[in-house]
């Protein structure tokens, strides 16, 4: 009789990727939870103010860090019964005094939110993800851009950064094969080469012109809204497209030209009259950016507090903007002193679908503005 043992082994290769498992489920998670938390992330301070960090620290609230959870009423055990547990019985004390009045002051620590790091470009994919330019047309003149380049052919001549050794290698192995040689060498003949050729598309024109009120009554908090939406603005034009413009104006009774970097440091001063903003950016079309040849979009924002004599002259220039634009955006910025008779309620006169207003009333409503003024629509 034979004595038969057999020692039967298995490595479980699964248990060595479980780390990267684990990372990644993690990650995805972080994201889930940024895209929830996006209307708060857009317009935190760290963000806005990075000076080009490509790395920042975002919190986010909603996402928890796995944590071992104590009995906090010292009983023995947690989660467990005789099995004689009915309805009605009493399972747990929240720890009140049972005065009414609760536990009082608490001496317990918080619990902190979650923060982690991400980069400016995953943040910015993860918020311009469904923004485009409404109703983007064709125009006369367009840009030629270069959009990749692809390796479409391999040929016998060319440089050598482009050699395709698999291939050369083939030819060199196939040419041994049929002269019978087995020394391994490459020739001249057997090299090849990768050839590409660029990918050319038209992509149609397109101005943006950014107004900005920094008259006196602009305050901190008017300003850093107008700068946040601005800030996420540029940086989603210059991500996506290529042949976009960008004019920087701002104003208080008088409107100027200004850098970007002028405009996102300009100081607030002066009077309100919105109007000069309207003048000059019809000027500026008409001088530089025919609609034949451009998309047009003006985007100004502003607290709303424009002289009162002046609101007929603004309806009537926003009127001709809307003429020759694909979309006019104004943004109102209610501050601590609320004007009822702000601009956005002279500009409720206005019946036309390519007008669209929204109102920021705190740091959240800069990101739904972005998805209401970059929010692509069917053509007007």
């Amino acid at each position: 009789m034979f004595n038969k043992s057999f020692i039967v082994s298995k490595d479980d290769w699964s248990l060595h990727r479980k780390g990267y498992i684990d990372q990644q489920r993690h990650m995805e998670k972080v994201k889930e939870a940024i895209k929830k938390n996006l209307a708060d992330i857009v317009a935190e301070e760290s963000i806005i103010m990075s000076d080009g960090k490509k790395v920042i620290k975002v919190p986010i609230r909603s996402l928890e860090e796995y944590h071992f959870r104590y009995n906090q009423n010292k009983q023995k055990y947690v989660g467990q019964g005789d099995g004689k547990t009915k309805k009605g019985d009493v399972l747990g004390k929240d720890g009140s005094t049972g005065d009414g009045k609760g536990p009082g002051a608490g001496s317990e620590p918080g619990v902190d939110y979650y923060e982690t790091e991400i980069t400016i470009d995953e943040l910015a994919e993860l918020i311009f993800e469904d923004l485009g330019l409404p109703n983007l047309k064709e125009k006369r003149q367009q840009e030629l851009t270069t959009e990749s380049f692809q390796f479409r052919d391999v040929r016998k001549k060319g440089v050598m950064s482009n050699i395709d050794k698999r291939r050369t290698l083939l030819e060199s192995i196939k040419r041994q094969a049929i002269q019978g040689e087995e020394n391994h060498n490459i020739t001249p003949d057997d090299l090849r080469f990768k050839t590409w050729d660029e990918d050319v598309r038209f992509q149609s024109n397109a101005v943006v012109i950014a107004m900005m009120d920094t008259s006196g009554s602009m305050g901190p908090f008017e300003k850093y809204i107008a700068r946040s939406f601005f800030f996420w603005m540029v940086r989603f034009l210059r991500t996506k497209y290529q042949n976009v413009k960008i004019i920087f104006l701002a104003h208080h009774t008088a409107a100027k030209e200004v850098s970007e970097n002028e405009f996102f440091t300009k100081g607030e001063s002066g009077g309100t009259r919105c109007s000069s903003v309207y003048e000059l950016a019809l000027d500026i079309i008409s001088k530089r950016y025919s609609p034949d040849d451009y998309n047009i979009y003006p985007f100004h924002f502003s607290d709303g507090d424009n002289l009162p004599s002046d609101n007929e002259k603004c309806l009537e220039l926003v009127g001709k903007l809307l003429e020759v634009c694909n979309i006019f955006g104004y943004g109102e910025i209610e501050g601590l002193y609320y004007n009822s008779s702000s601009l956005k309620g002279v500009y409720r006169k206005i019946n036309n679908p390519r007008f669209t207003s929204v109102l920021i009333k705190d740091k959240k409503g800069v990101y739904p503005a972005l998805k209401t003024f970059f929010r692509v629509k069917e053509e007007l």
